[in-house]
C-alpha cells in the first residue's frame, strides 16, 4: 500500500475522524499539521491537479480571513493560491493524499474506499 499524507488540524473534528480511519486501517501515513508548516504555493498547486479543482473549490470561503481579505471577487487563480500559502486555515480539510491522486476527506466516509483503492 502507498503511504498516505494526511494534511491535518487536530481541532477539526472531520480530520481527527479521518486520521482514525487511517489509523484504524493500519495505513503507513504522514501526518502533516499544515497550520503550523504553511504549505508552498507549488504543493497547493500540485493538490489542485490531483483534486482536479479550481482553487477556489479547495477553500473554506465561510472562514473570517475570507471575508477579511475580500476574497470573494477575486478572480486569479494565482491570488487564491498565495492567500492560502500564507493563510492555511483557508484550506479545506482534510486533505489525504495516496500516490497521485488526493481527496478533501469530507464526509470522512469516503476516506476508507480511497485508502483501498
Amino acid at each position: 500500500m502507498n503511504q498516505i499524507t494526511i494534511w491535518h488540524n487536530p481541532r477539526c473534528s472531520k480530520s481527527r475522524e479521518a486520521l482514525s480511519i487511517l489509523e484504524e486501517n493500519d495505513c503507513e501515513k504522514e501526518v502533516v499539521q499544515y497550520l503550523q508548516t504553511n504549505p508552498s504555493k507549488e504543493q497547493i498547486k500540485n493538490i489542485l491537479k490531483m483534486l482536479g479543482l479550481k482553487p477556489r473549490e479547495l477553500m473554506r470561503i465561510k472562514e473570517d480571513i475570507y471575508k477579511e481579505l475580500h476574497l470573494k471577487d477575486e478572480t486569479d487563480d494565482e491570488k487564491l493560491i498565495e492567500a492560502m500559502a500564507k493563510n492555511p486555515k483557508l484550506i479545506e480539510r482534510p486533505v489525504i493524499i495516496k500516490g497521485d491522486k488526493a481527496i478533501i476527506g469530507r464526509p470522512t466516509s469516503i476516506v476508507a474506499e480511497f485508502i483501498k483503492d
